[in-house]
């Protein structure tokens, strides 16, 4: 028990210290003050995944087309908004992409940046809505392990990334990643509006395909600036390609098994339906040809005797 305490005391003694180099520009913004509120959504929606799907297990699913389209498109505005904030306060205050320590003064740049990022933040929050409205929906096989590892570590990660180092090298993941959720949900809005649409969402696999390309960008920068030994706390950079690790392992597998393995089964059963397909046309029109052979057969005799009939009338008559 006083292995168990100390322990506590000890974690209690170093959050406290943490405080102390933390980012105190963000101190007083919403949700920032201390780590309670975000754990507490994280909590509240994984006590919904467990609870939401009951709820809905006898209920009709439903529809929320409206909903889903008004929702997709504000995020759609929302990360590009992040985006452009990012990209533009980092132009103004001449970030470098290879190396950016974390500035914690009041220059305007600096705090718009960090403003952007808490906006980042708050947008992986919003994003747990996409999982409820896959449950309101009753789309519980979009339910993935890979769905709720990606937006709950990402909400609460995210507030670590804010709490202390909310500008300098974060910026770089937070506007690339804006940049993707962009095409994301703009992808989602147009295939909210309808099969007219959707016929054209040709492009999903390559969402994926961009998803990866964009760990794989983190993994090669964070490794950069840690051999260019850059002024950014290097555990946050080890931990980010852990991070980044985990999510290729992730989307690849998601990747080969919604897209490659499925591959042959669909172009076995395409040659499979264009074979049925010929081979029942052909057989009808053999079985057509056929009759219409054996019908002008047919027609002729009777022609023949029906003249001949009339012949032998007339003869008689």
């Amino acid at each position: 028990m006083e292995i168990v305490t100390h322990f506590i005391n000890d974690t209690i003694e170093f959050y406290k210290w943490t405080l102390t180099i933390a980012d105190k520009r963000v101190q007083k913004w919403p949700l920032m003050d201390n780590p309670l509120p975000t754990l507490a959504i994280s909590i509240s929606y994984l006590l919904f995944l467990w609870l939401g799907p009951k709820y809905m297990k006898n209920r009709e699913p439903f529809q929320l087309r409206k909903t889903l389209i008004v929702y997709n498109f504000s995020m759609v505005f929302l990360n590009f908004f992040i985006f452009k904030e990012l990209f533009m306060a980092a132009r103004s205050a001449s970030y470098s992409y290879i190396c950016q320590p974390v500035d914690y003064s009041e220059d305007p740049n600096e705090v718009r940046v960090a403003g952007a990022l808490w906006w980042y933040f708050i947008s992986k929050g919003i994003e747990y809505l996409d999982t409820v409205f896959f449950i309101l929906r009753k789309k519980f096989n979009q339910v993935t392990f890979l769905h709720v590892y990606h937006h709950c570590t990402m909400f609460t990660l995210w507030w670590i990334g804010i709490k202390w180092v909310a500008g300098g090298q974060s910026f770089f993941d937070a506007h690339m990643n804006a940049a993707i959720h962009v095409l994301m949900y703009l992808y989602y809005g147009l295939a909210s509006c309808g099969p007219k649409i959707q016929k054209y969402l040709w492009w999903k696999k390559y969402l994926t395909i961009i998803q990866m390309i964009q760990f794989h960008i983190t993994i090669g920068h964070t490794a950069l600036s840690l051999y260019v030994n850059c002024d950014f706390p290097h555990w946050m950079h080890y931990s980010l390609i852990c991070y980044a690790i985990t999510f290729i392992i992730l989307f690849g597998n998601f990747y080969y098994q919604t897209y490659r393995r499925q591959q042959p089964r669909r172009d076995a059963s395409s040659k499979a339906g264009k074979a049925l397909s010929n081979g029942t046309l052909n057989g009808l029109s053999k079985a057509a040809n056929g009759a219409v052979l054996t019908g002008s057969k047919e027609e002729k005799p009777q022609e023949n005797s029906g003249r001949r009939k009339r012949k032998g009338r007339a003869k008689r008559d």
